[in-house]
């Protein structure tokens, strides 16, 4: 299982002419997992300066040398034969020939590192035995009928010969390991193989073809040597055919050669660097960053997991409907959809979508007098009273509310037409704010390229002080762990560090000394300048001592003009995709959509209540 392994592995698309896709979708990938990137490549016959300049072309698909991801390469097939375009292929055209008088170029593996603009993490020397191939697997490639079975399973065949000469000139090649393709008609050439296997050749096997049945003499002739583990095979397809058909063997390792696997595991262990092995494992500083893809998935799979029925007042409403349909379909939530069922099952209809299992259609009109005491309950200090009730309950949030207060939702998603105000409103009336959290705030998750950002508070708290800041800090932190994202929080403002004054900074300042303190175990740095909070080089420069500058996770603007802007800028500029807000701080989850809110906006957005529901309980 992958999620209890110390390293995984995942082995890229090898790149061709045709089609010519594969190094951006192993970048894609790369990215994707957050994987560190090791590149696998032969010399050939490249000249160390011709060695550099690929390494250097290949990096430069891969983000160049500001990819910090990019670990290494390894050299593999090192002094290998070559054909006469340089290149090793890993086909059975290699054991057609004598390997000794290939085109072999020399090379010192101490030598490459200084070739290579990346660490060399391993340089691994061609070895011809590692390709030879087991007998059975050319039988089973060529669909051919076994005479006798021998050591069919073991015999490794490390070259070809096919006999059409007279036995003296082919006795040289009657050795340990060769596949000897004669025609089924040559018992002369049969038995003189037999004759070699009783003096104690190996053979690799014997290949007989043209579909002549053999000789009942002639076999009784060859027990003997059938005897010694011979293994002897037979195609339909005469000699000519079958060098075609060999031609297209492919001398990748079969999944149950387990010696051959073990012995290329052995041989290439010991030609990697094994310090860089071992710091695979170790704990490492490299900062763990999630990528879009992984967070989006991550928030199905927790959501999955969690069950949760999500209520959704503007339940007629086109997007919502139909990302309902997406989340039962998923099992990302049930979702309950407040509005006349007729109405909702026309708009399902018009959308194409079918609201079956996992979607439950309540109707305002039939449930709505049963809240009415409920509600008079929860606001008597206001003065409410019962007419005042039933008209407050007119809107699907209140009623929605209500039934998240009851717990007979989970969750309550709402805004593709209400405003934010007439969101949150109820729930602040109605459910009020969590214990210990003495306000509401809200986060986004910026889905940037190659890692997944929070922002807060860019929606609710117009201009919050010191104390309100750092409390928000503190719940964007413990956000950004809920959903996998750890936590660094940049304390933002328009200077870094002590270079600025003023009452702005100094709200930053304090709020930062009051997250600190309140939280120890939490990453919290501040005041820090955005690009000082995200580059490595401009925080190297401004804020050299601060865990977090250059590698923010968690970013807390000082007012909401300010994070709104700067959302609404980073998102509509990057053309990225934004979940949220997310509000924190309630004591059941609420959340609000923006109203220009797309499918996938509420999808999320419903994941991310089903989650918040279970890690409240």
């Amino acid at each position: 299982n992958a999620q209890d392994a110390e390293v995984v592995l995942v082995e890229g698309l090898v790149p061709t002419r045709k089609p010519q896709f594969a190094q951006s979708l192993n970048f894609e990938i790369a990215k994707t997992l957050n994987a560190e990137i090791v590149f696998v490549m032969s010399q050939g016959t490249d000249t160390p300066e011709q060695l550099k300049e690929r390494i250097e072309l290949t990096r430069s698909s891969f983000g160049g040398a500001k990819n910090t991801s990019i670990t290494g390469v390894i050299v593999n097939k090192l002094n290998a034969p070559v054909d006469e375009q340089g290149r090793t292929r890993p086909d059975l055209s290699e054991i057609f020939d004598d390997s000794s008088k290939a085109k072999v170029i020399k090379v010192d593996p101490a030598k490459l590192q200084d070739s290579s603009p990346l660490p060399v993490l391993g340089a691994v020397p061609w070895s011809f035995d590692l390709i030879a191939t087991r007998a059975i697997d050319m039988a089973r490639h060529l669909n051919a009928t076994v005479i006798n079975e021998g050591d069919i399973n073991t015999r490794r065949v490390k070259s070809v010969t096919f006999c059409a000469r007279s036995i003296p000139h082919m006795l040289e090649h009657f050795r340990a390991g060769s596949l000897l393709v004669t025609s089924a008609d040559r018992p002369d050439v049969l038995v003189a193989a037999c004759l070699a296997a009783m003096n104690g050749v190996e053979i690799g096997a014997i290949l007989l073809t043209g579909a002549y049945e053999m000789d009942p003499r002639v076999s009784k002739l060859c027990e003997r040597a059938f005897a010694t583990g011979l293994p002897v095979f037979m195609v339909n397809t005469n000699t000519w055919q079958t060098s075609l058909s060999l031609q297209s063997f492919n001398l990748e390792v079969p999944v149950d050669d387990h010696e051959r696997i073990e012995k290329v595991q052995e041989y290439v262990a010991g030609y990697i660097n094994a310090d860089w092995i071992e710091s695979l494992t170790a704990t490492s500083e490299r900062s763990r960053r999630l990528s879009p893809p992984a967070f989006r998935y991550q928030l199905t799979e927790l959501a999955r997991k969690a069950g949760k029925r999500v209520v959704l007042p503007e339940g007629d409403e086109p997007r919502t409907v139909k990302a309902a349909a997406i989340c039962a379909e998923r099992g990302i939530a049930t979702c309950v959809l407040l509005g006349n069922p007729d109405e909702i099952n026309r708009v399902a209809a018009s959308q194409g979508v079918e609201l079956g299992a996992g979607i439950e259609i309540v109707d305002p009109d039939v449930v709505r007098e049963s809240y009415v005491a409920r509600l008079v309950e929860l606001r008597k200090n206001k003065g409410m009273t019962e007419a005042v009730a039933r008209e407050q309950l007119e809107d699907n949030v209140v009623l929605g509310t209500l039934m998240l207060e009851q717990d007979e939702v989970d969750g309550l998603v709402s805004g593709a037409v209400h405003t934010t105000a007439n969101t949150i409103r109820p729930p602040l009336q109605l459910i009020k704010t969590a214990p210990g959290s003495s306000l509401v705030s809200s986060v986004f998750f910026m889905l940037l390229p190659e890692q997944v950002y929070v922002y807060g508070d860019c929606a609710i708290n117009p201009d919050p002080t010191a104390e309100q800041l750092a409390e928000i800090a503190i719940q964007s932190a413990d956000s950004a762990i809920a959903f996998g994202i750890e936590p660094r929080v940049a304390m933002l403002s328009y200077s870094t560090g002590t270079s600025g004054a003023g009452s702005d900074v100094e709200k930053v300042r304090e709020a930062t000394r009051i997250a600190q303190e309140k939280r120890p175990d939490l990453m919290i740095d501040g005041p820090l300048q955005y690009d000082a909070a995200v580059m490595a080089d401009v925080a190297k420069s401004k804020a050299p001592n601060s865990p977090v500058a250059g590698r923010a996770t968690v970013f807390i603007f000082p007012d909401l003009n300010t994070g709104n802007t700067t959302y609404k800028a980073v998102q509509r500029s990057a053309d990225l995709i934004s979940i949220g807000p997310m509000l924190q701080g309630m004591r059941k989850p609420v959340n609000d959509l923006s109203r220009g809110a797309l499918v996938d906006d509420i999808v999320y957005t419903i994941a991310l209540t089903a989650i918040q529901s279970s890690q409240q309980q």
